[in-house]
């Protein structure tokens, strides 16, 4: 299994999300720690992603969940067993040449493009994690069809925020 992980799964993981479900930090603390045991995770070579990880959590002072796979990730970059590396073609600053979609990729938040590029990027063309950033609903079909698969971690608790951040709108279906 190979997955690129957004940074609020991580999060989830740490108790840092006051508004999810006590069912979300589960979800996302179990698929953390089978992570680490049995897939892989991609990144990008220019730190992009491990630097955001890093700037959001505290791996070294805390045993948080989140940290603790921060702290695996770091001990593990280099080792390909656990992690492998995409080099992402950067043109502009948070324009991406793999982003799978391009005419979606301005739609997308820019520090969210990396995550769904190193998928790009890859061969496998690994899913992405992601647990609580509702506006990724509107996203996943498209992207789906560039051929990147967002796993949505927390559904219920997203189609809650969903419906909360665009209210009158129709929520979207889940994968």
């Amino acid at each position: 299994m190979h997955v690129v992980v957004d940074t609020n799964v991580i999060l989830v993981a740490n108790g840092s999300h006051a508004d999810v479900s006590p069912d979300c930090v589960i979800e996302c603390v179990d698929r953390l720690e089978k992570l680490m045991k049995n897939g892989k995770v991609v990144i990008d070579d220019a730190h992009r992603i491990l630097s955001e990880y890093q700037n959001k959590t505290t791996p070294i002072k805390n045993k948080r969940p989140g940290d603790v796979f921060v702290m695996w990730l770091l001990r593990n970059a280099a080792n390909v067993k656990h992690v492998e590396r995409v080099t992402l073609k950067e043109p502009e600053p948070d324009l991406f040449d793999d982003f799978p979609d391009q005419a979606l990729q301005l739609a997308v938040d820019a520090p969210d493009r990396k995550f769904l590029a190193a998928a790009g990027a890859h061969p496998r063309r690994p899913d992405v994690w992601q647990a609580t950033d509702s506006k990724w609903l509107d996203w996943w079909q498209p992207l789906k069809a560039a051929g990147v698969a967002v796993q949505f971690l927390c559904g219920d608790d997203l189609c809650k925020f969903y419906a909360k951040k665009f209210p009158g709108r129709d929520i979207p279906p889940l994968p």
